[in-house]
């Protein structure tokens, strides 16, 4: 354990640790696509440059932080660094359709699909940061700020009836090489096998940050990572000295408490809501097509953006930007009591939310933010539920409970599980009122 005097080295060093948190986590989850141990596309081995299909809407057997059950994943694990790709979206006939491009560190920068581009057939040009080979007549041009990346596509399902036309557009969507020459891709950087386990977080954060390296803004914190031995070229951690070992050892553990404090921390409620609108405002620097690169949709202190990146990248890994689909999480009832399913409640949204495409309302425990499962099998609820009930005032009131609330009400019924519990409101393309806050998410009645 470090000592006493190392107390200062050791706050570095968690300071280190959160700063390189959302880039080990992405690629630790990227990887799994290759790998064929992915939690979203389960059991498929998705080679990098492909897309991977999610055929089904995903249920509590997906140990992934806060999925949506709205609609069909498709992923790509890509890799610009034999050059250029071509991706080809199909005429999805409005529909909706999202294709969000996540660099190495979890900055959002670019976007293809409904808001930004329309549903229109289209190609696009994803090339690597500073390309000026040949480029294709025609085609808008994304550039890759790091050479891996992700690309995270949800296309709208209604219902298990609607997913054979899904299926039959999610077959539609390519990534083809513009050079189809070139050699294998190189792929994330395996760490070396002499490292001990407890010291492998930052054997993989001293590999990612020299493969995938931070714009220079972040100079700061590079040198901060620097006096941990995370810019060495060859590993500090192989044979460590026991200082270095045991400061790193406590500034991991104190940064994993720091983030679930902060996680809660950092969240300010109304009416028991919490917005998470500018949870994924921390992309400083690499803003490309799709997003809006204007101060509003900024966090401007690189400190407090990165301590956002480390906590979203903790309670919602590949999240959007707010204007591309409003997060709202329901942490209380209307007494400030957090929810728990040994109670029960009533949701009242009037009217419902304003949206340019949909909305729902998602089930997750409160431990690990999993789906839940439950006896009708409803992971969420929304818009496009089959047998909705609405007042007649347009009005929507959601029962979470438990157990069912009987036949007249099971329609707008939520299940929870028997404890504590956090659902998500996702509204897809939010209207204005609620991006510039006008719109009130009423609070929630507990009844028994």
């Amino acid at each position: 354990m470090a000592e006493p005097a190392d107390a200062d080295r050791v706050k570095l060093a968690a300071e280190a640790y959160i700063y390189g948190y959302p880039l080990v986590y992405n690629l630790d989850e990227l990887v799994k696509f290759p790998q064929g141990s992915s939690t979203i596309l389960p059991g498929q081995v998705v080679p990098y440059n492909q897309f991977g299909l999610a055929r089904d809407l995903l249920t509590p057997d997906a140990k992934f932080v806060t999925p949506n059950n709205d609609t069909l994943y498709m992923v790509v694990a890509a890799d610009v660094g034999n050059g250029p790709l071509i991706v080809s979206v199909p005429d999805t006939s409005d529909r909706y359709y999202g294709l969000q491009f996540i660099d190495a560190w979890t900055n959002n920068f670019a976007y293809v699909g409904r808001r930004p581009t329309g549903t229109k057939a289209g190609k696009f040009l994803l090339t690597p940061s500073g390309y000026d080979g040949p480029l294709p007549d025609g085609m808008q041009v994304i550039e890759a700020p790091s050479r891996v990346f992700v690309i995270l596509g949800r296309l709208q399902v209604d219902g298990e009836a609607d997913l054979p036309a899904a299926h039959a557009l999610q077959d539609q969507f390519s990534l083809t090489p513009l050079d189809p020459s070139g050699d294998a891709v190189a792929g994330i950087p395996a760490p070396n096998v002499g490292v001990a386990d407890d010291l492998m977080f930052w054997e993989k954060f001293r590999l990612a940050m020299a493969a995938f390296p931070p714009p220079s803004a972040d100079n700061e914190f590079v040198e901060l990572s620097a006096e941990f031995g995370l810019t060495d070229a060859d590993s500090p951690f192989v044979n460590p000295d026991s200082d270095l070992h045991d400061v790193l050892i406590e500034g991991e553990k104190q940064a994993k408490t720091l983030l679930e404090e902060l996680s809660t921390r950092l969240i300010k409620m109304v009416d028991g809501w919490a917005t998470a609108m500018h949870a994924f405002d921390y992309n400083l620097d690499r803003c490309g097509p799709g997003t809006i690169n204007a101060p509003e949709w900024k966090i401007a202190d690189r400190k407090i953006a990165y301590v956002t990146r480390a906590v979203a990248a903790r309670m919602g890994l590949w999240g959007n930007h707010g204007y591309e689909a409003d997060y709202e999480i329901l942490w209380q009832d209307g007494d400030g009591e957090f929810l728990d399913g040994s109670h029960t409640y009533e949701l009242i949204l009037s009217p419902p939310p304003p949206v340019g495409a949909f909305w729902s309302l998602t089930m997750y425990d409160k431990s690990d933010y999993y789906l839940v499962a439950n006896p009708i099998d409803r992971y969420s609820i929304g818009d496009r539920t089959p047998g909705l009930q609405y007042g007649e005032d347009g009005s929507v009131i959601i029962y979470m409970q438990h157990e069912s609330p009987g036949p007249g009400k099971q329609s707008n019924w939520l299940p929870t599980p028997p404890g504590a519990f956090r659902p998500v409101l996702r509204a897809y393309q939010p209207g204005a009122a609620i991006l510039d806050g006008t719109y009130h998410f009423s609070g929630v009645t507990r009844t028994a």
